[in-house]
């Protein structure tokens, strides 16, 4: 069951040890087709901002209290402080989507644009609001996605559009539209950069979140775009732009590398993906199929390549070991320790991956999570300094969290009824490994497993294997 592992790890966030069996139980030809089904239904709005928030931002019936300026200094701390911690409430809501949904397909490619789109704003509403796009969106049309996030109050905020008028253009949109979202690097020219700006002007939002375009800051004379010239708006150069072939081998250079090998893929491989996505008007399941269907994707050297991100990491223990956190809170310090919180990337290219997830201490603490968990251990983490990465307003010290919870070993006990001791090891591997069997150091493991019985032989075999360095590729 290797490349039904493999689907799922690269997918979704791997197996979930209560359903693995019902899996295993379809043909291969079922899989794929049964992810896409899960993932069909419209995702859920989080909702998690509370109700003093709403009304200072969108008020009833009028203006928002901040759109009209009514609040003290005192109270825009406290609007920030409440905003932070809906901000870590909507981090949580989303690791629990993660982890417990049946759309795992929607849910992995929403962290991938989740990524792409990177945002970084401590206005709950604004990233909620994002979100939604985001996750709605994942599966759907690139355009229609690019233009929802391109009109959200969060990344309008986040790159500064909201001071971009006729009188004063400021670029910064529509550099990172064409860098970051679409062409990428050096496929358009500073002029394409300062006239995108003048059709951007303009483009702007409510308190309430609402895209607004405030037509007397807008720049209605002619623009010159990538070679087209026109009285272009923001929505005439995101048509532009998704006229490029050039935008779609971006994403599917960039999708290609999130879902198949972090080493660049070959021109031939980025042109037939690509020319299919243009082909289709961008739609990101024929994008995803023809990743998914193609024959190298379960190629050997397209398996057990990738490290796991923090976040895929702990949601895809989380899958393996049913468990009821003590604290959930701690998950915060988890990914802060690990390089990865969610809704604070670390600039606007967003979380750079592969190799970066790994350096010596985030190895050792990604090592002993499993065993942390079974012994409910106590953890830290210092505050990092970066403050570009921190945006000058997070903790600057964190108490210590108790990564501990009720781990329900029952269906992990029942996944193994039937296999022999001599083999419960090489299968909970199977299971956990997404490398091969030959490589399992089964003198080391039996070393530090419990055999004084079969339940205790499950236990730890499965936190002993959790805790190998191959767990953390997939």
């Amino acid at each position: 069951m290797q490349k039904l592992q493999h689907l799922f790890w690269r997918v979704g966030f791997g197996p979930r040890t209560k359903s693995w069996e019902k899996w295993t139980a379809l043909s291969e030809e079922a899989w794929w087709p049964k992810l896409k089904d899960d993932s069909k239904p419209e995702p859920v709005y989080f909702d998690v901002a509370d109700s003093a928030i709403k009304g200072l931002f969108m008020g009833v019936g009028e203006l928002g209290k901040m759109e009209r300026g009514d609040l003290s200094k005192a109270d825009k701390k406290e609007v920030r402080e409440k905003s932070r911690e809906n901000i870590r409430s909507l981090n949580l809501h989303w690791l629990e989507e993660m982890t417990h949904s049946k759309s795992q397909l929607r849910e992995k490619i929403a962290l991938f644009w989740h990524g792409h789109f990177a945002s970084r704003n401590l206005n709950v509403l604004y990233q909620q609001q994002l979100l939604h796009v985001i996750r709605k969106g994942a599966l759907g049309n690139f355009g229609d996605l690019l233009r929802g996030v391109s009109k959200s109050a969060a990344m309008l905020a986040f790159l500064n559009n909201q001071q971009n008028k006729k009188q004063h253009p400021n670029e910064n949109f529509a550099r990172e539209v064409m860098e970051l979202f679409t062409l990428g690097r050096g496929h358009y020219s500073e002029h394409d950069i300062k006239e995108a700006a003048r059709a951007f002007t303009g483009w702007g939002f409510r308190m309430s979140g609402d895209f607004v375009f405030r037509k007397f800051q807008h720049d209605a004379d002619e623009k010159t775009v990538l070679g087209k010239t026109g009285k272009y708006d923001g929505d005439d150069v995101l048509n532009i732009l998704l006229e490029q072939r050039q935008t779609a081998y971006f994403i599917a250079r960039k999708m290609y590398r999130f879902l198949v090998n972090d080493r660049p893929p070959t021109d031939d491989r980025v042109r037939w993906l690509g020319d299919r996505f243009y082909d289709s008007g961008y739609e990101i399941m024929r994008l995803l199929d023809d990743i998914v269907r193609s024959d190298w994707f379960y190629a050997p050297e397209n398996t057990g390549n990738l490290i796991k991100s923090p976040v895929q990491l702990w949601v895809g223990i989380r899958r393996a070991l049913p468990l009821e956190l003590d604290n959930p809170d701690a998950q915060l310090l988890l990914q802060r320790a690990l390089g990865q919180v969610l809704f604070y990337p670390p600039n606007v290219a967003g979380w750079p991956g592969g190799h970066n997830w790994i350096d010596s201490s985030s190895l050792m603490l990604r090592l002993r999570i499993p065993q942390m968990l079974y012994d409910r251990s106590d953890f830290a983490v210092n505050a990092k300094s970066d403050d570009d990465q921190q945006m000058g307003r997070m903790e600057k010290s964190i108490p210590r969290r108790r990564l501990a919870g009720d781990i329900d070993w029952q269906p992990v006990s029942a996944l193994f009824n039937g296999v022999s001791e001599q083999e419960i090891i090489p299968r909970i591997a199977d299971y956990l490994w997404t490398g091969s069997r030959k490589d399992l150091p089964l003198d080391v493991l039996k070393k530090h497993t419990d055999p004084r019985s079969r339940d205790a032989l499950v236990k730890t075999a499965m936190l002993q294997i959790m805790a190998t360095p191959e767990y953390q590729m997939c």
